[in-house]
């Protein structure tokens, strides 16, 4: 069973139009013992979600549908509670893995996906969320996020009249919505853009990991803003995206994990792609114990010759890791098409 973590940090539950999971309450807070995953505070909204969430993309690239349930079964009875997704994860199936793993457990997690919009406008976004709570079997999410702010406009698109933060104020009005995000790997500038607004987000996705602390950080400029501001940071990346810094030995996924998990987040999206990669990522979850700040300081200055030159956060400095329909809305060709 889960534990509170950091309960001083509750505040008053928002306003509810729809059943919301169940987390414990902050009064049984206790310290993590080795069977459990502690839970942190959600900014200020009230709730409480698990240290580490499961990520939806990865979700994707399993093999079969049984297995990817499986995955999602074994997670939420660790006492993973974070659900993470988006729209366009290849073309619905991480949504449709993820909805019929959730039938039977809808109040055990709290619940992720993502509006895929690129600047498109909020008609585009209310359809896209009637089909992501048809994929997902579901008639509310906890959470929607605007996905991947990639290039240096998406701010103005997104802002501008009948865009997709118009679409976040319909969706909560209607009920289908508790909380709002956005989300973004590309450069801390266009967040603290987003952020410049001063729209009432209650969320923030954000990559975060050894290599970030010290080349183009998010760690640095976007995670203190959001701290001041009250919006809960949610990390991703803890590995680089993929995983180049533990296949060339940089750090070992443990120190990569822990060090994510030790920034002041409320949870950490971590992309699973088995039960050994589960596994793995639990025994790092359950009863967590946060590195020191010399810990954290000493893997940063370890870490920082290889992460100057971004081989490690390839997001960051190459369109590489840009979805496709992103692409598409912005003028520029598919990855595979593009010269070289």
């Amino acid at each position: 069973m889960a534990i509170v973590l950091d309960p001083e940090l509750a505040l008053p539950s928002a306003t509810r139009t729809r059943r919301a999971p169940r987390t414990p309450s902050p009064s049984r807070a206790a310290a993590a013992t080795p069977a459990e995953i502690p839970l942190r505070a959600l900014g200020k909204t009230g709730e409480y979600v698990s240290a580490i969430g499961l990520g939806g993309y990865h979700l994707g690239l399993v093999g079969t549908e049984r297995e990817a349930i499986r995955i999602v079964h074994e997670a939420i009875d660790a006492g993973v509670t974070f659900m993470d997704n988006a729209w366009e994860y290849h073309e619905g199936k991480s949504e449709e893995h993820m909805g019929m793993a959730v039938v039977g457990r809808r109040d055990l997690v709290f619940l992720m996906t993502k509006v895929c919009t690129h600047g498109r406008d909020a008609k585009v976004a209310m359809r896209q969320l009637e089909q992501s709570l048809r994929r997902l079997k579901v008639e509310y999410l906890d959470l929607w996020q605007v996905h991947e702010l990639a290039y240096a406009n998406d701010p103005e698109r997104h802002f501008a009249a009948g865009g997709v933060i118009e679409a976040l104020d319909r969706a909560r009005a209607q009920g289908k919505v508790r909380f709002v995000g956005f989300t973004g790997h590309k450069d801390p500038a266009i967040h603290l853009r987003m952020l410049s607004f001063d729209y009432p987000f209650d969320t923030c996705q954000i990559p975060l990991n050894c290599c970030d602390a010290t080349f183009r950080s998010f760690e640095r400029h976007v995670l203190p803003e959001l701290q001041r501001r009250g919006i809960a940071p949610i990390g991703m990346k803890s590995l680089g995206g993929e995983a180049d810094m533990v296949k060339k030995k940089a750090v070992s996924p443990q120190d990569a994990l822990r060090y994510a998990m030790s920034l002041p987040v409320a949870t950490t999206v971590s992309g699973i792609d088995s039960l050994r990669v589960l596994r793995q990522n639990l025994a790092v979850a359950r009863g967590f114990l946060p590195m020191t700040s010399a810990e954290m300081e000493s893997l940063r200055t370890r870490c920082a010759s290889l992460a100057a030159d971004g081989r490690f956060e390839l997001y960051k400095t190459t369109a590489k890791h840009e979805g496709p329909i992103g692409r598409r809305e912005h003028g520029f060709p598919p990855l595979d098409e593009q010269e070289t």
